[in-house]
């Protein structure tokens, strides 16, 4: 009877999932997971990404402002084979201000510029104009928004997360209670869709390491995570706040990190970090995620994002 009864629950229980899932799929949704799994590449080399931001002054969009009209142009589109070509990279991460395009058919077809020059996208770059800590409301459902709206770019071209970015509020100073309430809203819709969003310690106030890691903490959600950029600390000027800022981050890393050897500060003073350190603080966290080369500094990135593949393949080694 036990028995009779154990297998008529199994399969009622297996019937209502399968009811579930085929339902999701009816309407072109991805069966929502409990938590995320992404197949990480072991080897070295494979685990390296590419960001486009270093290469913002030749990328041609309407929303990139730092476009040098004096260099060569090209069309995000053309980013993954140029990434292939010039560093035998397969991964990439987009920044949301070098589409030139969020419609469906530019979408598409740098889908299939991907697809052509066999990269993926390992991460979209999103820097949003509304903070998600504001007083009002109004301007936090912007915030959210704009946050959901690179959550369906990243299913259509195939991206595991998005970086969102925690933008400052001129009339209030970072608030966790509030972020954590937008982010709570966002992340529910991503992880419906099995996309992952992460957090960068992209500014010393609105996006501290710390503030975020409560931030993190107080959402609670395996969709939210971390991501840990070796440099952006280190321009409060202390190495030891930098190393303290990086681990923190790493404790909630998942599948993404900026990988630079500095940075260069507003006044033009440029911060330099250790990148043994670094590679140390990031192995003894146990992370498994891509490492993403993100130089950031005035002149060529080329050379300078070459010499970055060639030290990052060396301490994952």
């Amino acid at each position: 009877m036990a028995t009779t009864r154990r297998s008529f629950l199994e399969t009622v229980c297996a019937s209502a999932t399968a009811a579930f899932l085929a339902s999701r799929a009816k309407f072109g949704l991805a069966a929502a997971a409990p938590q995320p799994h992404i197949a990480f590449p072991t080897a070295p080399h494979d685990r390296i990404s590419v960001a486009s931001y270093p290469f913002r002054a030749y990328i041609e969009s309407p929303t990139d402002h730092d476009r040098d009209p004096k260099l060569p142009g090209m069309d995000l589109k053309d980013f993954p084979a140029e990434v292939v070509g010039k560093f035998n990279v397969h991964n990439i991460e987009p920044h949301s201000r070098h589409f030139h395009s969020l419609e469906p058919d530019y979408l598409a077809n740098f889908r299939t510029a991907l697809t052509k020059a066999k990269v993926k996208v390992v991460n979209i770059a999103v820097d949003g104009k509304d903070s998600f800590y504001h007083p009002d409301a109004a301007t936090r459902a912007k915030a959210i928004a704009y946050g959901k709206k690179f959550v369906d770019v990243a299913v259509q071209i195939g991206s595991p997360s998005v970086r969102v970015h925690i933008q400052a509020a001129k009339n209030s100073q970072p608030d966790i209670s509030r972020t954590a309430e937008s982010l709570r809203e966002l992340v529910g819709y991503a992880a419906e869709k099995n996309v992952v969003v992460n957090l960068e310690n992209d500014d010393l106030v609105s996006e501290d390491a710390f503030f975020i890691v409560k931030v993190i903490e107080s959402v609670n959600h395996p969709f939210l995570h971390a991501l840990p950029d070796f440099a952006n600390s280190m321009l409060s000027g202390s190495a030891d706040f930098n190393y303290r800022a990086l681990t923190a981050m790493f404790q909630h890393a998942y599948n993404i990190c900026h990988v630079k050897a500095g940075e260069a500060g507003d006044n033009g003073k440029q911060y330099t970090i250790d990148m043994k350190r670094s590679f140390e603080i990031l192995k003894s966290s146990g992370y498994k995620g891509y490492c993403s080369m993100e130089y950031d500094a005035p002149g060529d990135p080329y050379l300078p994002t070459t010499e970055l593949i060639r030290q990052t393949v060396q301490y994952l080694s």
